[in-house]
Order: C-alpha cells, then structure tokens, then sequence
C-alpha cells in the first residue's frame, strides 16, 4: 500500500499543481513499475480516480481539519489521497494511516506527525467533519463553485441530480458490431461467460446498445480482439444512427480519435468513409480500432477549422463534426476535468466549434446532412453555438433529432449514458 500510496500522491500533484491530464500523469506514475501486479496497477487508478472525483469534499474536511497552511504541497495531497482511502476505500483503516505515516518519512517531509494526527482525528470526528464540510457547495458535490453555478443557471433544480451523476461510476456499455452478427448473438455469448448484460433499445431509429451490470476488461469480452463488439457508451452510440448514412455514400469523420464512431458508421452501411483528426498520435488508435474491427477508411491528418489544407475538393453527403469541447458531460470517466477547467474555457471551446462548423459546412454537399456532436452539457457549446451558426447561414436547416428524454438534442448523463449533445443540419 506504501508505494501505492506515494505513485497516488504524485499523480494528484501532477493534476492539481501542474495541470496534466490524469492519464497522462497515471501513464508517467505506471513506467519502471513493470514489475507491479494489475491489482497494484488498479488501486493506483482507484485512488488517483477517487481523490480527484471527490477532491472538493475531501479538501473541505481537510482545511476543517488543519489549524494553520501546509509549507510543502505533498503533505496536502498524500493527506487527500489517505482521506478518500479511509472514507471510501476498503483497505483497514490502520493499515492507511500507518502506511500514509511511512509515506510521509519516505518523501522526507517531516510532517509524519502531523499526518498521523490528521488522519486519527478525521476517524475520531468522521461524521460531524462530514457534516460540516457538505455544508458549502464545493464541499457536497466536488465541483468548481463556477461550475455548479454554471449548471444551475442552466438547469435549475436539476442541476443537483446532474452534478451527482457525474461523481458516481460510469456504465460500461458495448456496441455489437452488425457485420459479425447482432445484439443478441452477442448477449448469448456474454451469457455463455457468466457476463450479466441488458439491452437498451430504441426503436424509432433502429438503436441498441448492450450495458453490462459490472465493467470487465476488455480481454475478458467474448471475440473482442477479433471484432465482434466495442466498448461505447451508449449515448456516444446515438451519432452513427441520426448522421442517417446509406451504402455508397461519401462520409466526412471531422474529429475521429479514437475512432469508435468512425467504426460506427462503417459498421452500418458501406460507405467512402474519410477519417480526419489533427493529432497525428490519436489518428494511429483510428487505424488500430479500425483494423481490429476489419473495417478501412481513408485517414488524413488535418484541422477540421482548416479544410483547405487537406479537403480534396469532393463534397461529403454526410459529415460528422464531433468537435472538441469542455468535456462536461463525462467528467465521471475524466475527474480531473472539473479541476482543469476554469470558466472562460467555455467561450474558447464555443468559439472554436463554431469555426469548425463554419468551415466544415463548405465542404457538405447540397441536401447533405451535418451532424454537430459534442460531449458537452453547458449550453454555450451546444445549443448557443448551433443557433448562432444558423443565425449566420440561410442555407442551413436545423432537423429534428430522436432521443430518448430528448431536450433539444441534449442528452443529460445517467444511469445508461454519458452528457452529449446532437444537432442535425441540412445543407438546403
């Protein structure tokens, strides 16, 4: 646990102080670990995952708990780190706090005391500190203040449920690929490996998504490595079925890494698809998903804001523009979004989306069809953007969207799904 808990501590420094993407900072933590079991390599995920999703109740405690400022950070994110252990994990409560002690004399820091007597103090007074602490915003849901006011203004009431949502575990959800048989083949064969899933269905566009009662990994899935299914969440499914794409047409995937919803749409008819992403790095994992899948497209790095530089000239009949965005809508997958972000993040993910879209819709055919997609619950970047894009273009038409609890194309995150947003446009 010693060694688990000081890789956990390094990785919430990297995030919070420095400002890295958690799996980068897990990916750094993980080298020269090779000799670390995959129960070892998932209690590191586990607390650095844990520590971030509930860092703002767990920071409340902690400044209840401390009676004058840390000299050296580590101390507050090895005491975070123990917190979220002694509050949520299973490991015995003993075993933390002597073991976050040890960790304090291995980093050298001088504050083994301290450590010892914060940790037996919060076991003391768990519940009143708890008590306390949920008493401010950022205490009881995790969240930046701006974030919950953000999400109030927009929301109202249910805000609250949207804010809790994202700080619980995520689905696993899988999607069927339909070249190498169906939905409930697939179900047969989970069954077959005591693997309990269920199938959510909507009807009114042919969609159906399989959701496990437990995650598993990947190498546990019947036929995964010979392509018989994906890990998708169930919401991100939605695109290739409202892009409403036929056999032979030509298809535009503007923003494709990591390429699920490239596979998608190949997986659903036979079509000339061109897989675009700027990071040359996440275009590779296009390539890989797709040939894991034994589905092809051209790929191309490129701007989707900059067509010119690699557009061949030949309209699309279809585009999907699943643009870059805040996030917002999948924090429960990527904690250490709540505490990247800042507010003004939203105006430039909003102004960047609508350059996209401004340029990708040189490239639509006429009656060519637009799906805008973000995985996003802030309106700035979802209905805002769209209207001011329409606002700007007489040639474009705003479609309707079929979603289940369908609010203008918002899907809000749940027990089935992740936050994304969906707008059709046709070019008329």
């Amino acid at each position: 646990m010693l060694n688990i808990q000081l890789a956990a501590t390094a990785v919430i420094q990297q995030v919070l102080s420095n400002g890295r993407n958690l799996n980068q900072a897990l990916d750094e933590a993980l080298r020269g670990k090779s000799a670390w079991t995959s129960a070892q390599r998932a209690a590191l995920q586990d607390l650095s995952y844990g520590t971030l999703r509930f860092h703002g109740q767990l920071r409340a405690v902690l400044d209840l708990l401390l009676h004058k400022p840390l000299t050296d950070e580590r101390v507050r994110f090895l005491l975070l780190v123990a917190l979220y252990q002694l509050q949520y994990g299973k490991s015995a409560q003993h075993a933390v706090v002597d073991n976050a002690v040890r960790a304090a004399q291995t980093l050298n820091i001088r504050a083994s005391g301290l450590v010892n007597a914060i940790l037996r103090n919060f076991l003391r007074n768990r519940a009143s500190l708890l008590e306390r602490a949920v008493q401010g915003e950022e205490g009881r849901f995790s969240y930046p203040q701006w974030w919950i006011d953000e999400l109030r203004a927009q929301y109202g009431e249910r805000s609250a449920a949207i804010l809790d949502e994202g700080n619980r575990h995520p689905p696993m959800a899988l999607r069927v690929n339909r070249r190498r048989g169906t939905a409930a083949d697939y179900l047969a064969l989970l069954a077959q490996q005591d693997i309990s899933a269920r199938l959510i269905e909507d009807d009114s566009i042919g969609f159906g998504a399989l959701l496990l009662d437990k995650p598993v990994p990947v190498d546990k899935l019947p036929g995964f490595f010979d392509g018989l299914a994906s890990v998708q969440d169930a919401g991100a499914q939605y695109a290739a079925h409202l892009l409403d794409v036929h056999d032979g047409m030509r298809v535009l995937d503007a923003c494709a890494a990591p390429g699920g919803k490239t596979a998608h749409i190949l997986e659903n008819a036979a079509v000339q698809m061109v897989a675009v992403d700027k990071d040359e790095k996440r275009l590779q994992r296009v390539a890989q998903n797709l040939q894991r899948l034994g589905l092809s497209a051209q790929l191309v790095a490129g701007d989707a804001a900059a067509p010119e530089k690699w557009w061949d000239g030949k309209a699309f009949q279809r585009i999907l523009a699943d643009v870059p965005c805040s996030a917002s809508g999948v924090v429960r997958r990527h904690p250490d979004i709540k505490w990247l972000r800042r507010r003004a993040d939203i105006a430039g993910c909003a102004a960047q989306q609508l350059d996209i879209l401004r340029a990708l819709w040189r490239l639509l055919a006429q009656d060519g069809k637009l799906l805008y997609a973000t995985c996003s619950v802030f309106r700035q970047e979802n209905e805002q953007v769209v209207a001011a894009f329409l606002a700007q273009q007489p040639d474009a038409r705003h479609l309707p969207v079929v979603l289940p609890e369908n609010e203008n194309g918002q899907l809000l995150p749940d027990e089935r799904h992740d936050g994304f947003f969906y707008a059709l446009l046709q070019k008329i």
